[in-house]
């Protein structure tokens, strides 16, 4: 289980909802077939793309019959419906957590870069269809998801320009430092799978320095 505890002890909501997000996560949980199937279906959107993979593939991964698969799931597009709005509600609910703890925007920065790096480790496979899978959504699923991270990205760029305004960042453009932050963060799980030895504390620390650090203003 990820070690959750340290420089977040001073937000005990946001530190609530870390800590529900690993408990969801826990390997050796019991999981429903449902479950089971999206988790695989992850896998293979990672590794072969969402185009290239059929029912079929999955049937096969998951070990059963792809007539019995469809008694679970109606299609790919509602798998990748249910992989890609669960995560973007994760970081909704993130965000709103964070907006309502009683810090300062940096500080409020600082339980983002936790945020995102949290559910990256927790759910690797999921995270990397974000950055170009997304696109295959069609619908009302796209309209929702591509809602949810417009309103993810500007309540960032909020809290980025009240520090800019309460004396805590430079000047900076904010669109800059918000695609600055959010590049890093959102290729982080890819970066991560090749690394080994890092403390849940040590990224933390570590990414908030590089990505934020230089944006601190100096007295």
């Amino acid at each position: 289980m990820l070690c959750l505890e340290v420089r977040f002890n001073t937000y005990p909501r946001f530190v609530e909802f870390l800590i529900y997000l690993a408990l969801t996560s826990l390997p050796n949980m019991k999981k429903t077939k449902r479950q089971v199937i999206l988790d695989t279906a992850a896998k293979l959107f990672r590794k072969k793309g969402f185009a290239a993979t059929s029912m079929r593939d999955l049937a096969k991964a998951v070990g059963m019959e792809a007539a019995s698969l469809y008694n679970h799931i109606k299609s790919k597009q509602e798998i990748l419906s249910a992989l890609l709005l669960g995560a973007a509600q994760q970081y909704t609910d993130g965000m709103n957590n964070v907006k309502e703890s009683a810090v300062t925007p940096l500080e409020k920065m600082d339980q983002l870069i936790a945020l995102h790096i949290s559910i990256a480790i927790q759910h690797p496979n999921t995270i990397s269809l974000m950055t170009q899978e997304w696109v295959h959504l069609e619908g009302e699923p796209y309209d929702s998801f591509s809602s949810q991270r417009k309103a993810y990205e500007n309540d960032f760029r909020e809290i980025i320009i009240a520090g800019i305004e309460a004396g805590q960042l430079k000047k900076v453009n904010p669109d800059i430092a918000l695609f600055s932050i959010l590049s890093t963060m959102r290729w982080f799980y890819a970066w991560y799978s090749k690394k080994d030895g890092l403390s849940l504390k040590e990224l933390e620390k570590e990414f908030s320095e590089v990505l934020i650090g230089g944006l601190k203003h100096k007295a």
